[in-house]
């Protein structure tokens, strides 16, 4: 994924999940269609690492070490 949207939250009252739906929710809105990753720093997959990987209303969610902590990067990748 070369373009997408940034997204930042820190609510702590939300979970992963909620958070990856929201970013996901503005980006539909923004560009008129839906992103199926979704790069997030790895701590933020239970510290799992790399391989760490989880669905969140279809969207990938995958470990990114150049993600911030609470921040989101949705788009489409062109390996799905």
């Amino acid at each position: 994924m070369d373009i997408g949207l940034l997204w930042f939250d820190n609510d702590p009252r939300r979970g992963l999940e909620e958070k990856v739906l929201r970013a996901v929710a503005h980006y539909r809105r923004k560009y008129g269609h839906t992103p199926n990753v979704c790069f997030v720093h790895p701590s933020m997959l239970n510290g799992n690492g790399r391989r760490s990987v989880l669905r969140a209303g279809g969207v990938e969610v995958r470990p990114g070490r150049a993600i911030l902590p609470d921040h989101f990067w949705v788009g489409t990748a062109e390996d799905q």
